[in-house]
């Protein structure tokens, strides 16, 4: 039987919470016990007061710092209390709280550590706006490419990770966590999956998340950049280095090819300089994703070596 943790990260949710948390499941079959953890992430409203009031534990952030700090706080409380799951779900009632029991049943059935909404089987959702929903559409496919598997929704904050994905989770980001928690748990092999989830989006209600596109679309891109660059910098510099190479072997070619018909460089020495300097530099680059390669192998040592400190430290 496993100990089940549910929560909530909330930012002056007082109107929603009380009636989130009271529809949230007693009672789930091969689950022993079920706790709700509020993570109050700076509010200024009465959310922690109505939080504690409803029967859940409560976090609270001295100020407003994003839901990757939330999520932070909730994986470390999730390791100390000894919870075998945790699933997170917004506080503003979007989602179904009897849906919990669907996303950690392959997690109770151990086919995978981590169970990821997906809102999008069925197209868009009603209300949700079609640039967001493109938006969501492009990140999933960035996100499925660089994991090397398909994901359709990668941002949903409704999920479920097993105490083994915690354990192995190594997230640095407080903007937000959802797409560098797939792709650290996928690098590293553990299994992850998408399912099916209903949703209800309110067109009067602006997200707390993305509330500038740009804003949102310019962090997503620096954290799905970083981790590529963390987990495959090889496919990076590889790339860039090679297209470099290529190029500069084109304008050497040129200046060859006119040499041999014309027996002279004129007067397209030029382009001969031009090549050299892109084969140079491209041979930097192809030396720097070697470097970059070595590098990698250190980070995938240091990611074992917190997962040992972190089953030392929680596994008492």
């Amino acid at each position: 039987m496993m100990r089940l943790l549910i929560y909530l990260p909330a930012y002056n949710e007082e109107l929603n919470i009380v009636n989130v948390i009271n529809n949230l499941p007693k009672n789930i079959s091969s689950v022993k016990s079920i706790d709700y953890l509020v993570v109050n992430d700076g509010s200024i409203d009465k959310t922690s007061e109505l939080a504690q009031s409803s029967g859940a534990q409560v976090i609270t952030h001295s100020r407003n710092k994003g839901v990757g700090a939330a999520f932070h706080s909730a994986v470390k409380f999730a390791l100390e209390k000894g919870a075998d799951i945790l699933v997170g779900i917004d506080a503003d009632g979007q989602f179904d709280p009897d849906e919990i029991q669907t996303i950690i049943k392959p997690i109770i059935a151990d086919t995978t550590d981590m169970v990821i909404g997906n809102r999008f089987t069925d197209g868009k959702p009603k209300y949700m706006s079609y640039i967001k929903y493109w938006g969501n559409i492009m990140v999933a496919s960035l996100v499925s490419y660089i994991g090397g598997q398909k994901f359709q929704d990668v941002s949903c904050g409704f999920r479920s990770y097993s105490r083994e994905a915690l354990l192995n989770l190594n997230v640095f980001s407080t903007f937000t966590y959802t797409h560098e928690t797939i792709l650290s748990l996928a690098f590293q092999g553990l299994r992850v999956k998408d399912l099916a989830i209903s949703i209800k989006y309110y067109p009067e209600r602006k997200s707390r998340v993305a509330k500038s596109i740009l804003h949102y679309a310019m962090q997503t891109s620096k954290i799905i950049l970083r981790m590529l660059l963390d987990y495959s910098p090889i496919r990076v510099f590889g790339a860039l280095g090679s297209a470099l190479f290529f190029i500069g072997t084109g304008f050497e070619l040129f200046l060859l090819g006119h040499y041999a018909i014309a027996s002279s460089f004129s007067p397209y020495k030029t382009a001969g300089f031009i090549g050299l300097g892109f084969i140079i530099l491209g041979v930097l680059v192809l030396l720097l994703a070697l470097i970059a390669d070595m590098l990698n192998r250190i980070r995938i040592n240091q990611d074992k070596q917190i997962y040992e400190l972190k089953k030392a430290r929680y596994e008492k």
